[in-house]
């Protein structure tokens, strides 16, 4: 693709680990992400936010990060918001 989005160069690290994540734990639309990420920044960009978020999220339920309260709400309500998004995107773009 010229001067296109190439997602092979873009899904590593926390994207990548994000995007396996997503995967995981949306079945429904394991198979428009694959599809889809190769293409669009902006959803990898979403899978590189729910990356982060996940692993936060993973720290602060396992105790290795101490959490102030509400926290923990918080960025349980970042990933779902982030994977409402993933699923939307993945609607609007069959």
């Amino acid at each position: 693709m010229s001067g296109g989005y190439d997602g092979n160069q873009f899904l590593r690290g926390t994207a990548q680990s994000g995007l396996l994540k997503l995967m995981l734990k949306l079945p429904s639309v394991r198979g428009r992400l694959q599809v889809l990420v190769p293409h669009s920044h902006s959803l990898a960009n979403l899978c590189e936010a729910y990356g982060e978020a996940s692993n936060m999220l993973e720290r602060l339920e396992s105790g290795r990060v101490v959490a102030e309260d509400g926290l923990l709400a918080e960025y349980r309500t970042i990933c779902s918001e982030i994977e409402n998004d993933v699923i939307q995107y993945c609607l609007e773009h069959r």
